[in-house]
């Protein structure tokens, strides 16, 4: 009996158990297999559910993870780590030679499997996290017992004080001066040894925070009561228990560039099975005993569904990976941890990243906020990133609440192909919450309706501190940023309308709740450029009757642009689809109101290169400052042009001779080039550059991409590569169903994905030929227009 189960654990910690226990599933090919540990924590491996993220690996023998989870901002609006655990077993196994050791994310389930082996002691330890609570289990199973070790490691023991480049991990960025005392400071966690665990949070302290500081360089002190304030009293944090483990003081070190504390706990006596667990807590609470009993009852919770919590949460990444997929080569694919010829084939490795950057996407399924564009749940010690940044794991560039809208827009866009409506709701909770402060802003600058939207956005609504400009002349316009990137950039916005109205369309969502943002969002082009208008002359429309899109941007590229063509492209496509919705959701009057302002936009503008007609980036502009290729916004997100559409010629044009759209032609980070050659049905450019931007990255773990443009890994660098393949197989208008528009006739695929009006689409390419295809419901069949 002894050596069967040490037989068991062996396989359970190689995953070869899922493979005797469990039929083999397609998905199983693409689990991230390592036969060595890591060097350091840029060779993590993500582990996630619910809003949880966890970056494991195993360094020197010791077990490690950081912990992260959605919306645990600091004062300063850092998105700050929950800390880190290392666990250390006695005989240690995980000190694994001769190619004893194993690490296998397993994807069916969400988990991490770790094996070790060593001097006749074997181990194998299942690392997962609760999707339906926020509760983070490691479990250790051995063939004899062990001693344990876990210890709870925080470099937050001291206020931290922060000076250059490690404010671009908050709010303040370079205007660090502004803070409160002139000093930006992370201050102290609050840790301790409690019953037989670590407890350990922060406590956004009372006072100003930049929040504060925010609305007041803003001059919007006198609506402060009415705007949304997610820092105050915000407490977040949690408690590690283990099984027949009690405290043993305290230890101190130094993980690469940071000194740390630990509180360690130990095993009371040896055992073969042990289970380690974290319950976290996040509420903006009054008084700490609020969140003490939210904890407390995490905890309660937790255990009363102890035996049925790791078959939940099995069943809702298995229900995930039914949902939707892309599986490129053979169905078989490689076996996990194997190298192979389908391993090293480019688009294998494409398809396998795919999924790999979706199970990322997934882990922050229910978050309080949506998944961060730099780095989501994922970071990293920043100097294994950029050796210069010698700073805390707290560290991530670009700021942990700022929410940048062309960035996120690429983390989300993918889901509607997905089917993942649901994991959609974080990313538009976070505006519907500043729907009210935007439409202040509107009221107190200019005393007119509609929400303004900025571009780099705090998680309460306002544009970010550093980037709105400290030193903004006194009779600037307020509402308006001083900064030659970002000023009279409004129509970022549109893109999160389009997506809420594309749930509609897709999943028949009841998206009511949702319809005063979309408008008042319309409202706000509507009135403001006619407000506008009437500061400059007499009229507030042209002599055509339109409205006079004047000064806008086109990106951050095209500044003071004059019609630009990815804002009335953009109008024109969520005005169209605000009245296609069903019967209900408008009145009569508000059909008409609509009616009105869409037939008040202006015509998209034209430019010639050598005799070529392309679409411009506007009617007119003064200065670029960015390498965005605006102009090519009409074909994606906003489907004015495309394939089986008019003008389809004069897109392509702008994609082939437009200088600029050549010269700014890039796969890195947030470039969507890849995604206007699938929408233009350019096969081989689509290929190309899809396959170049979902290759492996840099590090370990292949989808951490980055750093690009922004951080690693870079999630608008993996969304933008999730579009694009997309795109390449199934493209919609209206009802009309696209298959392999622009996909390779040599590769084999095998895929999965949702089309608007409750339809999903199952397809096999094999050899150049459709060998099967699965629509529903059936009806829709007759839509579906095959390219091969």
């Amino acid at each position: 009996m002894k050596s069967f189960l040490f037989f068991l654990g062996l396989l359970i910690g190689s995953g070869a158990f899922f493979r005797l226990s469990a039929q083999s599933r397609p998905i199983d090919q693409y689990n991230i297999a390592w036969n060595s540990p890591s060097d350091n924590s840029a060779g993590s491996m993500p582990c996630g559910g619910g809003d949880i993220g966890l970056n494991v690996w195993v360094e020197k023998g010791d077990l490690l993870f950081y912990l992260s989870r959605s919306g645990t901002f600091d004062e300063n609006n850092a998105f700050l780590k929950l800390g880190r655990v290392r666990i250390r077993l006695t005989p240690n196994p995980l000190n694994a030679e001769d190619n004893h050791f194993r690490q296998e994310l397993v994807l069916r389930d969400g988990s991490v499997l770790i094996s070790g082996q060593r001097n006749g002691v074997s181990v194998w330890i299942r690392v997962w996290v609760d999707v339906h609570r926020p509760v983070i289990h490691v479990e250790l199973n051995s063939d004899r017992p062990l001693g344990a070790e876990a210890v709870y490691e925080s470099w937050r023991t001291a206020d931290r004080p922060l000076s250059g480049k490690a404010n671009n991990a908050d709010s303040y960025k370079w205007a660090a001066k502004q803070a409160p005392g002139g000093q930006v400071i992370t201050r102290r966690d609050s840790i301790r040894f409690l019953e037989k665990g670590v407890l350990f949070y922060h406590r956004n302290r009372p006072g100003p925070t930049v929040f504060d500081v925010t609305v007041h360089q803003q001059g919007l002190d006198s609506v402060k009561s009415q705007l949304h304030d997610p820092l105050h009293d915000l407490t977040f944090g949690g408690w590690l228990l283990g099984d027949g483990m009690s405290p043993a003081g305290t230890t101190k070190g130094r993980y690469l560039d940071t000194d740390f504390s630990g509180w360690k706990l130990v095993s009371d006596h040896g055992s073969r099975h042990r289970h380690i667990d974290l319950y976290l807590a996040t509420a903006q609470t009054k008084e700490i005993a609020q969140w003490m009993t939210g904890l407390e009852q995490t905890r309660t919770e937790a255990q009363a569904n102890e035996k049925t919590a790791w078959a939940a949460t099995r069943t809702w990444w298995e229900a995930f990976w039914d949902r939707s997929f892309i599986y490129i080569g053979e169905p078989a694919g490689p076996q996990p941890g194997k190298a192979g010829k389908a391993a090293q084939s480019p688009g294998w490795q494409a398809g396998r990243n795919y999924q790999l950057f979706r199970y990322m996407l997934g882990c922050n399924a229910y978050g309080q906020y949506p998944t961060k564009f730099n780095g989501g749940l994922f970071t990293y010690d920043p100097s294994l990133t950029d050796t210069s940044l010698r700073y805390t794991p707290d560290f991530r560039n670009w700021g942990g609440g700022t929410m940048t809208a062309q960035n996120q827009r690429l983390v989300y866009f993918p889901m509607l192909r997905s089917g993942d409506f649901e994991m959609m709701k974080p990313q538009f909770d976070f505006y519907i919450r500043s729907l009210r402060t935007a439409e202040l802003r509107s009221e107190v600058y200019w005393g007119h309706k509609g929400a303004c939207f900025t571009e780099q956005i705090e998680n309460f609504g306002l544009p970010n501190t550093a980037e709105y400009g400290w030193d903004m002349p006194a009779d600037h316009d307020k509402g308006v940023e001083y900064n030659a990137w970002l000023e009279y950039e409004w129509d970022t916005v549109l893109e999160f309308c389009g997506m809420m109205l594309e749930t509609q369309r897709y999943a028949d969502r009841d998206i009511h709740d949702y319809l005063p943002f979309i408008e008042s969002c319309l409202r706000f082009f509507d009135e403001h450029y006619q407000y506008l208008a009437r500061l400059r002359g007499r009229r507030s429309l042209d002599g055509d009757g339109k409205l006079i899109l004047y000064p806008g941007s086109a990106g951050e590229t095209y500044k003071m642009a004059y019609d630009a063509s990815s804002t009335i492209a953009g109008l024109h496509t969520i005005l169209t689809r605000l009245l296609e919705l069903p019967a209900g959701y408008l009145t009569e009057t508000e059909k008409e109101q609509w009616h009105a302002m869409l037939d008040r936009l202006p015509s998209l503008s034209f430019r010639s290169f050598d005799g070529h007609p392309t679409i411009s980036p506007a009617r007119t502009w003064e200065r670029v400052n960015n390498r965005e290729s605006m102009q090519l916004y009409p074909v994606f997100p906003w489907g004015l042009y495309g394939i089986g559409k008019p003008g389809l010629d004069t897109a392509i044009n702008t994609w082939k001779y437009d200088t600029d759209v050549v010269k700014f032609r890039s796969y890195i980070g947030w470039k969507q080039d890849n995604i206007f050659a699938a929408r233009l049905g350019l096969t081989e450019e689509a290929s190309t550059l899809t396959i170049e931007k979902l290759k492996d990255g840099g590090q370990r773990f292949p989808a951490f991409w980055g750093p690009g443009f922004d951080w690693t890994p870079d999630h608008n660098w993996g969304g933008s590569g999730m579009i694009g393949l997309q795109e390449m197989l199934m493209q919609t208008d209206g009802k009309t169903i696209r298959l392999f528009p622009a996909w390779p006739k040599d590769k084999d695929v095998h895929f999965k994905l949702y089309a608007p009006y409750h339809t999903t689409v199952e397809a096999v390419l094999k050899d150049g030929k459709v060998e099967s295809l699965k629509v529903e419901p059936e009806e829709r069949r007759k839509d579906v227009i095959s390219a091969y």
